[in-house]
């Protein structure tokens, strides 16, 4: 045996003729259905390798290269196919204003001047340094904000497909 005693907790792995290594390990499962499950996957890997090697072509190709002999998937007809317009991508031009939304887009804007107009007459009006409060009316924005004058987009019609 040599010089060498290992400690009784390691016993079991040391290399003895005629003897197993380590202990098997404990399963919850009956030997032989563990068995069975190994059979049942090795088979099924063996299986998918074979149909690879049944169904790779002859010859490989390069990406790109058309496969010879073989006409390959039939291109689509698609009969209600209608191609990209300018309109299309952009989206349907802006809709007439009714004469109510013309009046009150008129009165919005007039009130907006007022409100502008009020407030320089406010702001020449007080001392040096002290900033007046803004109108009841007015949005408070910050400096330099563009406010649209544009209505919002109107929505698609329901039969219309989305884009």
């Amino acid at each position: 045996m040599g010089v060498y005693f290992a400690p009784a907790c390691l016993r079991d792995l040391r290399a003895e003729p005629g003897r197993i290594r380590v202990r098997g390990m404990q399963w919850s499962m009956p030997h032989r259905v563990l068995q069975v499950i190994a059979a049942l996957l090795v088979l099924t890997a063996l299986s998918a390798f074979a149909m690879g090697i049944i169904n790779a072509p002859q010859r490989g190709r390069m990406p790109g290269e058309k496969a010879e002999g073989s006409a390959g998937a039939a291109p689509l007809a698609a009969t209600d196919a209608t191609p990209l317009t300018q309109e299309r991508i952009e989206g349907l031009a802006p809709r007439e204003l009714t004469p109510e939304e013309k009046e009150r887009a008129q009165a919005e804007k007039e009130a907006k001047e007022e409100a502008a107009e009020a407030a320089k007459a406010a702001a020449a009006t007080s001392p040096p340094g002290v900033t007046p409060a803004p109108a009841p009316g007015a949005s408070q924005a910050p400096p330099g904000a563009k406010t649209p004058d544009t209505p919002p987009p109107i929505a698609p019609s329901p039969d219309e497909a989305p884009h």
